[in-house]
């Protein structure tokens, strides 16, 4: 007689078959975690998020004055970066910076130094948002890659997007004059039709 027991093979194959299990229910426990933490929660349209609205007046971006209204003095051929403002159901003021697509540039240049930009290669543009032939407000995102454009060094009636060099001109409706931006500024035509003025 042996020592030694003989191991039952079936014992084995029955030990890998639940370990087996076990590590495919972890990993599958694992993925589930992963997934449901990496799910993106419902978008809502909440009052700081909604576009620019008939009535909303147009407040200070900049963080030194951020939510005092833009008055017309405080306007030049500097850009302005500018939140529309609005109301909630309750009646109190909401700035529409949860959106930051609803950032806008605000300018004010001579009378008269608009030209109307005719046909690009994409639309017929126009010049439909200009308050008493001087003030324009046009999206401050760049149509290309979404980075904030700024004033051109150069030529302040020009945009000039730092990241890839796109170039807009301010006083055609915003029209592409350089770059690889498709179109022209996603609000130009009609943002400041919107609002109003303190």
């Amino acid at each position: 007689m042996t020592r030694y027991k003989k191991q039952d093979p079936e014992i084995t194959r029955r030990k890998f078959i639940n370990a087996a299990l076990g590590a495919g229910a972890a990993v599958g426990t694992v993925s589930l975690v992963t997934t449901l933490g990496a799910a993106k929660p419902a978008f809502r349209l909440t009052p700081d998020k909604a576009p620019p609205q008939e009535g909303d007046i147009l407040v200070h971006a900049d963080a030194s004055k951020e939510g005092q209204p833009i008055k017309i003095s405080d306007l030049s051929e500097n850009l302005v970066a500018a939140w529309p403002m609005g109301k909630d159901k309750d009646g109190n003021n909401v700035i529409r910076k949860g959106e930051p697509n609803n950032q806008l540039a605000v300018f004010r240049f001579e009378q008269g130094g608009f030209e109307e930009p005719g046909k690009d290669d994409h639309a017929e543009l126009k010049l439909d948002g200009i308050i008493n032939g001087q003030v324009v407000a046009y999206s401050n995102k760049c149509t290309h890659a979404g980075c904030a454009v700024p004033n051109d060094p150069n030529d302040a009636t020009k945009l000039f997007c730092p990241c890839h060099s796109g170039q807009y001109d301010a006083l055609r409706g915003c029209k592409v004059t350089g770059g690889p931006p498709p179109v022209p500024c996603r609000s130009c035509r009609s943002s400041s039709r919107t609002t109003s003025w303190s």
